[in-house]
């Protein structure tokens, strides 16, 4: 299983009918195997940038590198396999009658033969610890185990790299604990697009803010999280009485 850096540097990005642009000189380095929460108040660019690097937002301005791939038509299918996008919404990503169905949707779109698509599956599902999933309705199943089968799906295909948009979104304490121990778990280059700076604070040692479509603020996510000053100018938030500097 492998693990690819990402360069991006200086990405601009306007929709069609605005006249701002959405990212404005967007720029960022990852080491591969990296785990980087990206912070920042809606609007703010996130998306938008994130929409990028599986290509579902085409190029503008500026230039993408995954890995030893550019970002370009000719690139673009290999692109998307290597990175897998977790949606903040499980059902979003869950459409098959059964767990197994799902999970081996992507392997079968590439051709796999039906012999090796069962081994894709059950290590994909062994390695989210849901192999006891595997003949369930995927409707049926808790906001965690949704979660888990997702990640799944998106983990059959090999990817480098796991881009993850709120992924603690609607999930208990004890699904939310279940998730950072399989994220920290996972070797994959992470981006992880959150507004729950404990969650951030928690698996991924630096973490940058956006705001007005570029990267503002880039450290280790304690330094980050201990500054109101960068927080409050950011309209991100703590829960009351978290104190980051005694995690």
């Amino acid at each position: 299983m492998s693990c690819a850096p990402l360069s991006v540097d200086g990405l601009c990005f306007t929709y069609p009918g605005e006249h701002h642009r959405a990212l404005d000189g967007f720029g960022l380095q990852v080491v591969a195997g990296e785990r980087v929460a990206v912070l920042g108040p809606n609007g703010s660019g996130k998306t938008t940038f994130v929409m990028h690097l599986n290509g579902l937002h085409q190029l503008q301005q500026g230039a993408i590198t995954i890995g030893d791939l550019e970002m370009c038509d000719d690139n673009l299918a290999e692109i998307r396999r290597r990175v897998g996008a977790v949606f903040q919404d499980a059902d979003d990503q869950l459409f098959m009658p059964s767990v197994r169905a799902d999970v081996a949707f992507g392997p079968a779109n590439l051709g796999v033969p039906k012999g090796d698509r069962d081994a894709i599956v059950e290590r994909a599902l062994t390695q989210v610890g849901a192999m006891d999933l595997i003949d369930r309705t995927p409707h049926h199943l808790s906001g965690g185990e949704k979660r888990r089968v997702a990640i799944a799906t998106v983990l059959a295909m090999d990817p480098h790299m796991l881009v993850l948009d709120e992924p603690t979104s609607g999930l208990d304490p004890f699904g939310r604990r279940e998730l950072a121990d399989l994220l920290v778990s996972l070797p994959q280059t992470q981006l992880v697009v959150t507004h729950d700076l404990p969650f951030a604070l928690q698996i991924c040692p630096r973490s940058v803010v956006v705001s007005g479509g570029r990267v503002v603020a880039d450290g280790p996510t304690s330094e980050v999280l201990a500054d109101t000053a960068l927080l409050e100018a950011n309209r991100l938030e703590l829960p009351y009485g978290f104190d980051p500097s005694r995690v």
